[in-house]
């Protein structure tokens, strides 16, 4: 009986084999705290599903299954890392001493732009400090080109709720429409205004309420798309 400790050996073996099949040059840029590189630690758990998805399929052999599945879902989590690494990495060079924080967050890499820099009180006017890092950032999406944008407008708690929900979709929508007159493909960006729902911050004083009026923007795998290992996207007929 095909166990499932015996699947996770082999989703490990095949993982540790895809990682290893062609280096990633980005690694020394991309570690976790655990030193492990992302690309890998994606790869891991995505030959892991696919193991799982394998075994299943093949009822026969679930060993030839578990191994061909994750063979193949490894490879391809592993190939969207080595693209996250490498657009991260560059994110992170364009956005140092904008006041733009870059996260990692699994295979999606999210910007948070303060209120400080984007919008003045009440307002949906993009202020003139923060041109200088949305040319920056259209100009990076539109070189890393194969993920989706997704922009999120909050607030803080001031105010009744139907205006800061208002309030936030506008300033969501001001950044997407600047992005995509800069060159941004606009079947990428999608907006959202979540006004002041999911603080991070209390709303009961000055410096918590600034840092609740922000902008998020998301950057996710297209649903579907396919990646080898040095993270091109492969076409088909």
């Amino acid at each position: 009986m095909f166990t499932m400790r015996r699947l996770i050996i082999v989703a490990t073996a095949a993982a540790l084999m895809s990682g290893c099949a062609s280096p990633n040059p980005y690694d020394g840029q991309a570690q976790d705290s655990g030193g492990m590189s992302k690309t890998a630690k994606y790869g891991g758990l995505g030959a892991l599903a696919g193991a799982i998805a394998g075994a299943a399929i093949d009822h026969n052999n679930r060993g030839k299954g578990a191994l061909i599945g994750a063979a193949a879902v490894g490879a391809a989590a592993a190939g969207y890392g080595y693209y996250a690494d490498k657009q991260e990495a560059e994110l992170r060079a364009k956005m140092a001493n904008t006041g733009v924080e870059v996260q990692r967050q699994g295979d999606q890499i999210k910007l948070i732009m303060p209120g400080n820099i984007t919008f003045a009180t009440d307002s949906a006017n993009i202020s003139p400090s923060f041109y200088a890092p949305l040319n920056n950032l259209a100009g990076s999406f539109k070189q890393f080109n194969q993920n989706t944008i997704e922009v999120v407008g909050f607030t803080d708690s001031t105010g009744s709720r139907q205006h800061n929900m208002d309030l936030s979709q506008r300033r969501a929508q001001a950044v997407s429409t600047y992005l995509t007159s800069q060159g941004v493909d606009p079947s990428r960006v999608s907006v959202r205004g979540l006004g002041p729902d999911q603080p991070i911050a209390s709303n009961a004083d000055a410096n918590g309420r600034a840092q609740n009026r922000r902008v998020e923007v998301n950057l996710k795998p297209i649903p579907g798309q396919q990646y080898d290992q040095q993270g091109t996207v492969q076409q088909y007929p």
